[in-house]
Order: structure tokens, then sequence, then C-alpha cells
């Protein structure tokens, strides 16, 4: 990696450790129980007693955030399992047997990649009901397509390597070839796919939740935690700014990263 590429890719490994000491520190302790309400002290101001201040139900906000930490990594976890298993099928059968299966998965997801992803989740969240799992599974059906193609790609360019022809030669089945040949030299552009995905994945469930289409009260959400403090913008500036800014952090990090690890993979090719 160029030395000017370190600074941006430290810079978002560093906003994901935070937030992911934040989380693991949230499944032990928070400051209070994030859906205690407390009439007497609504949208408090950030102090001592309330590093983040208090919302308009006069819920910790900090408390509230730290566990919000636990629904996105949830979701952009589970939606990059279920985009990585099912595209890694359908890329790689694609990309290593080629002819009429290769042509009739790339149309499926070409077909998929037409409607426009956050629409589709939308429409499976309309059509069940809103909730953490069914949103998952809106998340992970429309991150799909990207890692089909990445997978496909690279199977493309590696079943051409002298590597795997000579184990074709020697008999080897198609299996053993993508998984143990094909495969971990996938691995790169994957980490890449995967780390867009999921940061794609939280700024959309962030999303859906300011709908009211994804994670429901009183479980936190930062979309659902921004679309509460929008009403109280001038009366409450912090509660937005806090709650946008870690969306932010959390989003530019998993970013940050996949840019490094882009360069990490140019610079080796």
């Amino acid at each position: 990696m160029n030395k000017a590429n370190r600074l941006p890719f430290y810079l978002g490994l560093s906003f994901v450790i935070v937030l992911l000491s934040m989380m693991f520190i949230s499944l032990f302790y928070t400051p209070y129980e994030p859906n205690a309400i407390d009439p007497n002290n609504r949208l408090a101001t950030p102090s001592l007693a309330h590093p983040f201040g208090t919302d308009n139900f006069g819920r910790d906000i900090l408390s509230r955030v730290m566990v919000g930490t636990q629904t996105a990594f949830l979701i952009g976890t589970t939606t990059v399992m279920i985009g990585l298993s099912i595209g890694f099928i359908l890329g790689a059968c694609a990309g290593y047997f080629g002819g009429w299966l290769d042509e009739l998965l790339m149309r499926f997801i070409d077909a998929m990649l037409a409607f426009p992803g956050i629409l589709l989740a939308i429409m499976l969240i309309a059509v069940f009901e809103a909730g953490m799992k069914n949103t998952i599974i809106a998340l992970g059906i429309m991150s799909i397509p990207a890692f089909a193609r990445v997978i496909r790609s690279s199977f493309i360019q590696y079943k051409s390597y002298d590597f795997v022809k000579a184990s074709i030669a020697k008999g080897a089945g198609a299996f053993h070839i993508i998984l143990k040949h094909i495969f971990p030299n996938a691995i790169s552009p994957i980490l890449v796919v995967s780390s867009l995905s999921f940061s794609g994945s939280i700024l959309a469930e962030s999303g859906l939740s300011y709908l009211g289409l994804g994670v429901q009260p009183p479980d936190p959400s930062w979309g659902r935690m921004l679309k509460e403090a929008q009403p109280y913008i001038e009366s409450a500036p912090w509660y937005v700014i806090i709650v946008g800014s870690i969306i932010t952090i959390m989003v530019l990090g998993f970013n940050l990263l996949s840019d490094g690890l882009r360069d990490i993979q140019d610079r080796k090719a």
C-alpha cells in the first residue's frame, strides 16, 4: 500500500475498532437501561450524567447508541453472509462452467440489478411485515448481485491460469478446484465487496428504519433514532448531530477500509 493511502485505511480501521469496542461493551454494560423512560428528564443537554443527552422520552442517548451498534453489526454481518453465500454459488458456477449456465445466471443477475435494490427491500418488507428479520432478508437479497458479478469475474480470470489447468489435468473435480485453488485467490476482491456491502446495508437499514420499515421500536436503531430526533432539530440539535455522526462514522469507516483493501489488491495485481 502506498504511503499516501495508509492514512485513510488506518482511519477507517480506527473508526470500525471504536464502534466494535462500543458494541462489545454494550453486551455487558450500558450507563442506563436503553428503553427506560424518564418523563422528567426529556431532551436533557449532554452532561456528565448523560454524555450524549437524553431523547424526547428521557431515554439516555449514549445507551441507545451503544445498543444500536449491536443492531448495525448484526444486520451488516448477516446481510454480507446472505449475499456472499448465494452470490458465491451463482458467481462461481457462472464463471467456472460458463456457456449456457453463465448466460442464464447472468441474465438473472441483470434482472435483479435492473430493479433498484432499496425499492426491492421496501417491497419485500411491505408485503410481509416490518422488523429486523425481514429487513435482513431484504438487504441480503439486495446484496447478491454485487457478490455474484465480482466472484464470476474472478473465476473467469483464474480458471485460465496454469495451476488450475494442471489440477484439471491431474483429474481434480470441479468442487475441489473451486474451493482449493480459485476461491483462495479470489478472497481479496471478495473482501472489498464485503466491506462495501456492509456499509451499504447499514445505510440502507438506517433509511428503512427512518421510514418506519426497518427495526421497530422500542429496539434501538440509528435510523429510527434519527427520525425521532428530526422534530427537535432546533430545540435539541445535539440529538440529530450525535446520531447522524455515528451513522457517518460507521459508513465512512467501512468505505475507507474498502478503499485500502482495493489498493492492496491493485498492488498485488
